[in-house]
């Protein structure tokens, strides 16, 4: 016998009536996102706070045992209910779960434990392509034309996100690149609410044009990249605002594209049925949407490198191959095989002072980054890898200050 439900879920009147908060992560990412939710009817809106109240909110209503991402994601929410900002008859929760072996796929769960005494009757959304939380009842649906229109999205905000880190490091007029990234955002918008949107190249050419006026500095600076756990990899919240930091320590701050991981995650659906013989209708699904956005990777990289000025993110087939001399690619737990690929594909290209963020217990991070450090090392001596973890007892002082030593390394070896 089906056991009944205990839980409120997001039906379809919901949707004219209810407001999907969002946990901060990607800031130019969840905000096109966010947008493509509107131009299907969704009202959605991504969480800001970075209050004292969101750790202290966090501790209270997850384990503390329970990953870093978890405890800020569920403290957001929680201190969202509890600031009086919203009616918790109006809103609804998203959170997003990948259905793997990691704990981020209880997140779901443990933001229902949390919830279940003071609002019970808020509903919890999970984001996922892998059939997670079925119910009939569910009005919450991804269209094959929104989840296309979504991976488009992620493609234009990884350009944006790639040419506003490599301006804003060197720019002469402070605020120049935000002013241009502002500019973009609004215009990727527009760009989105057509079908031009698959038409990327020429608005590639533009974006690539545009931030290439901008005035920089011919100084050299010190590239880091960051890597690990995707959570604190890419969340200011989760990191405490790292690259505005290295940035302010006067470095360039490289971080891999989102659609790095989005290929990494069907790639991996894809190799389970020839690893294990996991075939199912959605094989040739995900073989599909990886071939078309390899596709679509290699053109953005095409485009970067003929345009000459900015440098191109990694092949994503490059970092593949690369990986295999280190690592089994059956190795896809959390992050995986891709933590130490982005290593030796920064290395390789010139970024050597590399920072690896990991809330603290997370075992694939912890047992693939830093166990395969030594390998990436051992290829690329010059290599300068140090493990940042995130968790609420660690400090930021203590965090920067380890930073700052490894800084002080790259500038002894000149690197």
């Amino acid at each position: 016998m089906e056991k009944e439900r205990d839980y409120p879920i997001f039906t379809k009147e919901m949707k004219a009536t209810h407001t999907i908060l969002i946990p901060t992560m990607l800031e130019i990412h969840f905000e096109l996102m966010v947008h493509i939710f509107g131009i299907y009817g969704y009202k959605a809106e991504v969480l800001h706070s970075e209050s004292k109240a969101v750790i202290n909110e966090g501790l209270k209503n997850v384990h503390n045992d329970t990953c870093y991402p978890a405890l800020l994601c569920i403290g957001q929410f929680m201190e969202a209910l509890k600031s009086g900002r919203y009616d918790p008859d109006k809103v609804a929760l998203m959170l997003p779960q990948t259905g793997g072996g990691c704990r981020a796929s209880n997140y779901i769960y443990l933001l229902r434990k949390a919830l279940k005494d003071t609002f019970p009757q808020v509903p919890v959304i999970s984001l996922n392509f892998v059939g997670m939380e079925k119910d009939p009842e569910n009005g919450w649906h991804i269209s094959t034309s929104e989840l296309v229109r979504i991976l488009y999205g992620i493609g234009y905000a990884d350009m944006l996100q790639m040419l506003y880190n490599q301006c804003r490091s060197y720019e002469l007029m402070k605020g120049a690149s935000e002013k241009m990234l502002r500019k973009w955002i609004e215009r990727v918008k527009k760009i989105l609410d057509s079908n031009d949107y698959v038409h990327t190249k020429k608005y590639y050419q533009m974006m690539l044009e545009d931030f290439a006026k901008i005035p920089r500095s011919g100084v050299s600076k010190i590239r880091v990249g960051i890597v690990g756990e995707i959570y604190v990899k890419y969340s200011p919240l989760g990191n405490n605002h790292l690259e505005d930091f290295l940035i302010s320590e006067g470095c360039e701050p490289v971080v891999p594209s989102l659609m790095e991981f989005v290929l990494y995650y069907l790639y991996n659906k894809a190799n389970e049925a020839k690893l294990y013989g996991k075939y199912t209708a959605a094989t040739p699904v995900y073989r599909g949407f990886y071939k078309m956005f390899l596709a679509e990777q290699r053109k953005v990289v095409k485009l970067i490198t003929d345009h000459g000025v900015f440098r191109p993110q990694h092949d994503f087939e490059h970092l593949l191959h690369s990986v295999e001399q280190y690592i089994s690619l059956g190795v896809n737990m959390g992050e995986g095989w891709l933590i130490p690929a982005e290593m030796g594909a920064l290395a390789e290209s010139g970024t050597e002072n590399i920072i690896c963020t990991q809330p603290f217990g997370c075992l694939p991070n912890h047992i693939i980054a830093k166990g395969m450090s030594r390998a990436i090392k051992e290829r690329y001596p010059d290599a300068n890898i140090i493990a940042i973890d995130y968790d609420p007892g660690a400090t930021r002082v203590n965090q920067e200050n380890r930073i700052k030593l490894m800084l002080a390394n790259a500038r002894i070896s000149g690197s």
